[in-house]
């Protein structure tokens, strides 16, 4: 006799989500229909996602399947234990960690994010940190991810100098995001500050060690080959970001395809066409991109903005900001140090503190990390400006 009376009481828990999504999604795409008409408006985000597959997608794929098998390559003959140790000094007084985290740094900017995870995983290797340590991994992880794969395609734009700006810039960034989790993870939880993640008689398990029983060459091509079917799968894994993120960002980012005689838009349904949107909004505080990111162009802010969500998405926006002549080497400096150190944070803090175990604190993780990209796009632009100076 109670059902409808529960089923009733089912749908309300509902509405307080669900009416806010609704007029979002419908709001947003009302406003886009009514300024390119629904017609257009549909052809562009279908032409859109289908050239970013075919000629940007497919481009990124490429990469990562080389950085992959470079990655793989370094892993098997030890480049990756040599940079461990020589970057070990640098991790207490830097980041207040203990030296193997500089196994995460390189592993994660030969691959992406996630690749901290697998090594937080290792009781061993935690048994180094204390847990307010441990947790901060997080933040220092994901500063350095997918930043080979950022690195080289920079350069594959013809920038050789900026890029390296930028990862200088990441890594201040880096700094600055660890620190600041530390402080709030201590804060919060002042015990973590003196209690180690796992007890200090673990031996740490150390699976990055090569191997000597197969000959030269086969060891050569194994690693090459699952190198480059990891990449494969790291370029399969941006597809949803680039489509679905960067479609939407350039729709609301770049403007009609041409202006009548009367000033009227003219929109033909077209890729790449949108409402300029985001341009028009940033405009209205320009003074402050001009003067933090030294971006001369509104239009820019979409790169920072893609790349919460996803760097592969972000990388994507790069070659139509070329073609339209906005991209200048400072852009390029700053791209690199906000893609590397935020690298789609967004969408992999609340994975990441959820398998280590600490979801209740990644709020705090994307504040630090708000905090650190901000500061890695700021340190990048002003070192550039030296750099132009000399």
């Amino acid at each position: 006799m109670n059902q409808p009376n529960e089923e009733k009481k089912g749908i309300w828990k509902y509405i307080p989500t669900g009416i806010p999504c609704l007029v979002i999604v419908i709001g947003l795409f009302c406003y886009i229909g009514a300024e390119m008409g629904v017609a257009n408006m549909l052809n562009t985000i279908m032409k859109t996602g289908h050239d970013l597959l075919l000629n940007t997608v497919f481009y990124l794929m490429s990469i990562c399947v080389i950085t992959g098998a470079i990655g793989r390559l370094f892993v098997e003959f030890g480049v990756v234990k040599l940079l461990e140790k020589l970057l070990r000094p640098l991790m207490k007084p830097l980041f207040n960690l203990p030296g193997v985290a500089s196994l995460g740094a390189v592993m994660t900017f030969l691959s992406d994010n996630p690749a901290i995870i697998s090594l937080s995983q290792d009781h061993g290797f935690a048994s180094y940190f204390k847990k307010y340590q441990f947790i901060s991994l997080t933040n220092f992880g994901t500063a350095f991810g997918m930043g080979l794969l950022v690195i080289v395609f920079m350069v594959g734009q013809g920038y050789f100098v900026e890029p390296f700006i930028g990862f200088f810039g990441a890594f201040c960034g880096c700094i600055v995001s660890t620190r600041f989790m530390q402080y709030f993870v201590v804060k919060n939880y002042p015990q973590f500050k003196e209690e180690y993640e796992r007890p200090q008689n673990e031996i740490r398990s150390d699976n990055s060690e090569f191997r000597q029983e197969k000959s030269l060459f086969l060891r050569v091509l194994n690693s090459l080959l699952d190198g480059g079917k990891t990449g494969v799968d790291v370029g399969i894994a941006i597809i949803p970001g680039v489509l679905i993120i960067s479609s939407l960002v350039m729709i609301l980012t770049f403007g009609p395809s041409e202006v009548a005689a009367d000033g009227a838009a003219v929109y033909t349904g077209g890729a790449y066409q949108g409402v300029e949107l985001l341009p028009w909004l940033a405009a209205k505080v320009n003074f402050l991109f001009d003067w933090l990111f030294g971006f001369h162009d509104p239009h820019l802010i979409a790169f920072p903005i893609t790349a919460l969500g996803a760097v592969g998405a972000a990388l994507s926006l790069i070659p139509n900001f070329a073609a339209q002549g906005w991209l200048d080497g400072n852009a390029i400096a700053v791209f690199t140090a906000i893609g590397m150190c935020w690298s789609g944070y967004l969408s992999t803090h609340t994975a990441m503190l959820d398998s280590m175990g600490y979801r209740e604190l990644t709020s705090k993780a994307i504040l630090s990390h708000t905090i650190g990209g901000i500061v890695a796009a700021i340190v990048a632009h002003w070192l550039y400006v030296l750099y132009m100076m000399l």
